[in-house]
């Protein structure tokens, strides 16, 4: 017997999610499920699912239901478990607000990244407290048909490789990961992203993210973009105790993150819900067969 399953869609900066309700953690969403449902043609389309939980009732964040009541179950759109997504943070803390489960202002929100800090402006605009990034030693190259660059690796809890390139379209059409060097440098794949300077403490850049492919903006990816270009610029608001602000253009938009003296990075752009209706599980369960 089908029954009918509550959904929404929404984005942050045209990053695209399905979103599915799941206070009690009563459905099951195996790789399969979350790849045909963000299928955009024969799914309901999204560059990754946010699967709303409360922390108490999901195994992965119980430990976290004292400093966060909802848990932010977040999967690629090939159906793989990522440990986070900052442009998902900022659509689920909308969801929260458009449900009524909160209202403008302060919230945690848990993800396997960690408890994140949210802020609900009264324009809109929601900020997000990223934590710090690790910057780990190594060369790390890479490279898209015989073109190739020098990258900072940079882990905002996902790992990152930030190429500096002379014009965006080096970058290719994004649709297979560009090749990275060494090979073990990211044994669970890795987010790529290329920069190009458009002003002073204002860059612009595209992604490839490990499971998606490119997509329109990718905020754990403007973040390590934000780190690296601060430090090409030999700016370290640790040294010199002044916040480091860089805007960051995306495909899909732009967002403002901010590097703070204590390491901490936040990260302030729009996040919309676009629409909301229900799919019959029947569905869902034929793909599956």
């Amino acid at each position: 017997m089908s029954t009918r399953i509550a959904f929404l869609k929404g984005h942050g900066t045209e990053n695209d999610f399905v979103i599915v309700p799941d206070p009690e953690n009563a459905l099951d969403l195996p790789p399969a499920a979350v790849a045909a449902l963000c299928d955009r043609r024969a799914g309901l389309g999204g560059d990754g699912l946010l699967h709303v939980v409360r922390s108490a009732a999901h195994p992965e964040a119980r430990g976290m239901a004292a400093e966060a009541e909802w848990f932010m179950d977040y999967r690629n759109g090939d159906g793989s478990v990522a440990e986070m997504c900052g442009n998902g943070v900022r659509v689920f803390a909308r969801y929260l607000q458009h449900a009524g489960h909160v209202t403008e202002g302060d919230l945690a929100v848990a993800t396997r990244g960690g408890v994140k800090t949210v802020h609900i402006a009264k324009n809109g605009d929601v900020t997000v407290g990223m934590g710090r990034a690790l910057l780990p030693a190594g060369d790390v190259e890479v490279s898209v048909g015989e073109r190739e660059w020098p990258a900072r690796n940079v882990n905002m809890g996902n790992p990152h490789a930030v190429a500096f390139v002379a014009d965006l379209d080096h970058a290719g059409d994004l649709y297979a990961p560009p090749s990275h060097a060494p090979a073990g440098a990211y044994p669970d794949g890795v987010n790529v992203e290329f920069v190009v300077d458009r002003g002073p403490r204002h860059v612009a850049m595209r992604v490839h993210e490990r499971g998606s492919g490119e997509t329109r903006s990718c905020g754990t990816g403007a973040c390590a973009v934000a780190v690296a270009t601060a430090r090409r610029d030999g700016l370290d608001p640790a040294a010199t105790g002044i916040p480091a602000t860089y805007t960051v253009d995306v495909p899909g938009g732009t967002l403002v993150i901010t590097e703070r003296p204590d390491g901490e990075i936040e990260m302030t752009g729009p996040a919309v819900i676009v629409a909301e209706g229900e799919f019959d599980s029947a569905w869902l369960e034929g793909v599956l067969a």
